[in-house]
């Protein structure tokens, strides 16, 4: 049985730490650097580790749950003590810090996954199957929108919100943007934007995201507009509704809307059990799906820094 370890165990570390008590493998230990946090290990069932170092001895593989700004040198570290590793969005807070990251992986035959949770959702993936149906996509909405808590203070709603919905439609679409442009305000910080609009030019298609810490609603959806269908997707709520409607210049022709039966999963769960099932194969067989590469993660983090820099400078920057 696999051996995991949590690092981080604030509200999302403790997520894995429950999440892991409901699937097949063994929670040797957590650490964090708040001693406070030590009762947690009781009420699990596991050891606590104040030191990070000392849980990596007695482990197979570790999720990583610490701020944001803290995940290149704790992710070098497990890389570099041989351990498999999934880390919470963004992988780094740079290209560079990504780059470097997977090519330690890459080079010590490590698995490196990122916790794009929304690919677990089973209304994503019902989307991304769906959209064969669709026609021809004229554009996409997407909302990742809240002030249900205190904003991070670790980075801005670009890399904190915006990556989860550039990789949702880097995985429904299997497409990345080749120019992008964004206007982003900064009223709580001068460090970090709390709102932000996005828009990101697909060529055959173009999405504008809407990113904010400070709204009275709590979203996480997308509408598709295409030329013979519009789908909503509400990620929260694992909802699909498909809306026939085909629009000319002559007529309007609709039909009814449609709800998807979609049988609601638990991202989390879903995501670490898959995880655990790569570790095993890895440690039974050196196998490294190619969807581990890394290489989406590092794009992903390069098109939030080309999405900072469009709001800084004020003008629409190229993807190469």
């Amino acid at each position: 049985m696999i051996k995991a370890g949590v690092i981080g165990l604030g509200k999302w570390g403790l997520n894995h730490v429950k999440t892991f008590k409901k699937i097949r493998c063994k929670l040797v230990g957590i650490s964090d650097v708040d001693l406070k946090k030590k009762d947690l290990a009781m009420e699990y069932g596991t050891e606590f580790f104040y030191d990070y170092h000392k849980l990596l001895e007695r482990v197979d593989a570790v999720t990583v749950a610490t701020p944001t700004d803290t995940h290149f040198r704790i992710v070098k570290e497990c890389l570099r003590n041989n351990k498999d590793v999934l880390v919470e969005k963004p992988i780094a807070l740079t290209t560079r810090e990504s780059e470097e990251l997977v090519t330690l992986a890459k080079k010590n035959n490590l698995i490196l996954s990122v916790g794009y949770l929304f690919r677990f959702n089973n209304a994503v993936r019902r989307a991304k199957e769906l959209i064969k149906d669709v026609g021809e996509i004229q554009y996409i909405t997407c909302r990742y929108i809240h002030s249900t808590k205190p904003p991070r203070k670790d980075s801005g709603v670009i890399l904190n919100l915006g990556v989860h919905a550039i990789d949702i439609i880097t995985f429904i679409f299997g497409k990345k943007p080749v120019k992008v442009y964004t206007k982003k305000k900064n009223l709580l910080s001068k460090d970090f934007e709390d709102s932000a609009m996005a828009i990101l030019d697909y060529k055959d298609f173009f999405a504008n995201i809407e990113l904010s810490c400070v709204h009275p609603e709590k979203k996480r959806d997308m509408w598709i507009i295409a030329e013979r269908e519009k789908v909503y997707v509400d990620f929260l709520n694992q909802k699909i509704i498909r809306y026939p409607i085909v629009v000319s210049y002559d007529e309007v022709i609709r039909g009814d809307p449609v709800e998807e039966k979609i049988i609601r999963n638990e991202p989390l769960k879903d995501e670490l059990q898959y995880f655990i099932e790569l570790v095993e194969k890895h440690k039974e067989m050196g196998l490294i799906p190619s969807e581990i590469s890394g290489r989406e993660n590092i794009d992903t983090t390069k098109i939030c820094e080309l999405l900072i820099k469009s709001a800084e400078e004020n003008k629409e920057i190229k993807v190469k």
